[in-house]
């Protein structure tokens, strides 16, 4: 039973197909969750976009029904945590979006970014620890100011601002009062130079976006605005993007610390402290900054489909009628027959960096049951968390022992057991799964005094179970060997049928 005396954090969660909002408790225990999804707008082939106005409508309503059982005058403080490099660009004065928000999904700038990758690929991946990819917001940027009338013109007259949607909702939290951003989101633009920790001009001046409709970038737990949308003012506190916030809220917060959150795409965070390490083929990025001008780095490999294959699964195939029944579907045959599914639906991220990779199952017989592209779809997302995990170790120079995991996929039991004997390492799930917004409420927190330290909130953190690898050596390296001759089927594939996108 709450009291009076209670206090509160809320952490909106604004994810790829739904927005959340999740009232957290001073021990970090989950008090009450709202949720609502809204529509994806998929205009043709290889766009995706969201409308703002459905976000944030989305988002006030899970709001309301996450506090509906407290006073608003408990919450001592607001944090924000979102889908990273999604971009919408505004108009300052009306607040109208200029466009939809082009979703970091969306595949359309891939000729802008064939450009940047041939011809500027040391120096982008240098200053931002990026590799040139439609995934980041730099060339969506660039494509809306190409290719909607008049925002170019406006945006050179100081009249449009540029977020992410951190950035997005604190200004409509604020009235417009803040447009700022965190370091984590900043890192995630193409645009942010990561080791100077300001937006870089080179990068700015070659894709011909101006600086001023930039927001300010700031530590990831700092007051940036107070919140007037809930009757009375409350700090905002927090910001980090999305898997910045779930490394932050499993308590990664040793160098070598390692995370997996499985939602729509899956990412692994890997904390390498506060030297940038130079990767080839995953991208260094900021997990978070604690204070002005000081960050923790991590290490990311980003999949682009993972849960979302499950979702094609349900409403694209129509072969299971809720996400949860693959799991018992896919534990009623003892292996998956030989079939393998690489979901590059929007092509293939760390460590292939492919956009014109497409979706592929291989190994179909006359024997093949529908289970067995269940398990094939389940099987094919540890797959691609092995890919980033041997790269990872490789380039770091870092051995990793257990992987921490959260999001949705991580509840299911037969994914995390496969999980743990394709990788041969211990697989430690927690017993708070909402690590992301967690995450954020603990920079919220932290930054008003609700708790005072890192050990303060790592001695909060409990484990649900731990998954220990029982496969042998020899099934795991011809599972593996299976799916990577299947990869090498899928990549390429949208440039032989014609090179669209």
């Amino acid at each position: 039973m709450n009291t009076m005396s209670d206090k509160f954090v809320l952490a909106l969660d604004e994810g790829t197909t739904s927005a959340r909002a999740i009232l957290f408790d001073s021990d970090l225990n989950i008090v009450n969750i709202g949720q609502y999804e809204f529509p994806q707008h998929y205009p043709q082939p290889g766009y995706v976009e969201h409308n703002p106005e459905e976000i944030w409508e989305a988002q006030i309503l899970a709001v309301k029904k996450a506090i509906s059982k407290i006073d608003t005058k408990q919450i001592v403080a607001i944090g924000i945590t979102n889908q990273r490099e999604t971009t919408i660009l505004w108009d300052a004065k009306s607040g109208n979006p200029v466009y939809n928000a082009i979703v970091w999904q969306d595949r359309r700038t891939s000729p802008i970014t064939d450009w940047l990758k041939a011809n500027y690929f040391k120096m982008i991946k240098d200053k931002t620890g990026l590799v040139p990819d439609p995934y980041f917001s730099a060339s969506k940027i660039k494509w809306i100011l190409d290719n909607v009338p008049n925002v170019r013109e406006k945006a050179e007259r100081g009249e449009i601002k540029f977020g992410t949607i951190d950035t997005y909702l604190i200004w409509r939290l604020t009235n417009g009062k803040a447009h700022v951003t965190d370091y984590s989101n900043a890192s995630r633009t193409m645009l942010f130079n990561i080791n100077k920790l300001e937006w870089d001009r080179e990068i700015l001046e070659l894709l011909k976006i101006p600086e001023s409709i930039l927001p300010e970038v700031k530590p990831s737990s700092e007051i940036y605005g107070y919140s007037e949308a809930l009757g009375n003012l409350i700090p905002i506190s927090g910001d980090a993007g999305d898997q910045q916030a779930a490394l932050f809220g499993q308590v990664a917060f040793n160098v070598g610390e390692i995370k997996a959150t499985y939602g729509t795409g899956s990412f692994i965070l890997m904390n390498i402290g506060n030297n940038p390490i130079r990767s080839e083929n995953l991208l260094t990025t900021i997990a978070w900054g604690l204070e002005k001008n000081k960050v923790t780095y991590a290490l990311e490999g980003s999949i682009f489909i993972t849960g979302a294959a499950v979702q094609w699964f349900r409403d694209g195939l129509r072969a299971i009628d809720v996400s949860d029944e693959i799991e018992p579907l896919a534990s009623s045959v003892e292996d998956n027959g030989g079939v393998y599914f690489v979901p590059a639906f929007v092509g293939l991220g760390a460590p292939y960096w492919d956009p014109y990779a497409r979706g592929l199952i291989i190994g179909i017989t006359r024997g093949t049951t529908k289970a067995h592209i269940a398990r094939a779809i389940l099987e094919s997302i540890a797959y691609q968390t092995r890919d980033v995990i041997e790269v990872m170790q490789k380039e770091s120079g870092i051995s990793i022992n257990s992987l921490k995991v959260d999001g949705g996929a991580a509840k299911d039991n037969l994914l995390m057991q496969f999980q743990a004997d394709i990788l041969g390492i211990k697989v430690i799930r927690p017993k708070v799964m909402e690590t992301t917004s967690m995450g954020v409420a603990m920079l919220a927190g932290l930054s008003v005094g609700l708790w005072n330290s890192l050990e303060e909130l790592r001695s909060i953190w409990k484990v649900d179970k731990e998954f220990i690898p029982s496969m042998s050596e020899e099934k795991r390296r011809a599972l593996y060997s299976g799916w990577k001759e299947a990869v090498k089927r899928a990549m390429g594939w949208a440039k032989v049928i014609g090179g669209e996108v």
